[in-house]
């Protein structure tokens, strides 16, 4: 299972927020290259980076912090976060990032999602699934749809969608576990590569999403508040080669 820590972007600052809730937010680091760099110090490939400007805005805000970090480090870039038309998704690509995560996008236009997973294939584009008591949240979640999130999911995977993130909001920032019961259900009930993200606290929980089948697990607030040390993913990482 890939380990993806996650670098949220307000003003171009590392932040993290709880809930989603906007009003929340606590700058960890002005420098969010100097964070990046430190998680690849410590054998980390991968990254989530989420334009938190961008999902409140009509269009991405941030691209220049995505330049930066995948011009001058190694790391495996997914991007989101007003990402609303074909120009964003242009920048986002041409800025270095290698995948694309559309959420609101996919609610709100999804034929345009769709032509997007037919232009760039199903291994840039990922479904964000992004749940507030299991119905699907839009426009940096600050707007809840009336579709449940495993109806979305299993919609889209027959549609040709293979990488899936899905968060539960109830538990993102809340350094309290992930929604295990949630990411078991998706699993049994669709073949998508998910990758988990909310709520992991400590390597244990990592462990349990290995165990449960997730891709992937994002790693946000944890890392930031010292929960879960960059030491501890590193020997992770070595021991599963994730």
């Amino acid at each position: 299972m890939r380990i993806i820590p996650a670098i949220d972007i307000i003003e171009g600052k590392c932040v993290r927020l709880t809930k989603g809730d906007y009003s929340t937010q606590k700058v960890y680091n002005e420098n969010p290259l100097e964070v990046a760099k430190e998680f690849e110090e410590n054998g980390i490939r991968y990254l989530h980076l989420v334009d938190l400007d961008g999902a409140k805005s009509n269009s991405i805000v941030n691209h220049r912090v995505l330049n930066e970090i995948a011009s001058k480090t190694s790391l495996v870039i997914d991007f989101g976060g007003g990402i609303k038309s074909d120009k964003d998704i242009e920048i986002a690509f041409e800025n270095g990032a290698s995948q694309v995560t559309g959420g609101s996008i996919a609610v709100h236009n999804p034929d345009l999602f769709l032509k997007w997973l037919s232009t760039y294939g199903n291994k840039k584009i990922i479904l964000g699934a992004d749940s507030n008591n299991r119905m699907i949240a839009t426009n940096g979640w600050q707007e809840t749809s009336g579709e449940n999130v495993i109806d979305f999911i299993n919609d889209y995977e027959k549609k040709g969608i293979k990488y899936v993130i899905c968060t539960d909001i109830s538990k993102d920032g809340m350094l309290q576990g992930p929604s295990s019961d949630l990411y078991k259900e998706i699993l049994t009930k669709s073949d998508i590569n998910l990758i988990a993200s909310g709520g992991v606290t400590s390597i244990d929980d990592i462990k349990q999403m290995q165990q449960i089948g997730c891709e992937g697990a994002i790693v946000g607030k944890a890392i930031y508040e010292g929960k879960i040390s960059l030491d501890e993913l590193k020997t992770y990482i070595i021991e599963y080669g994730a």
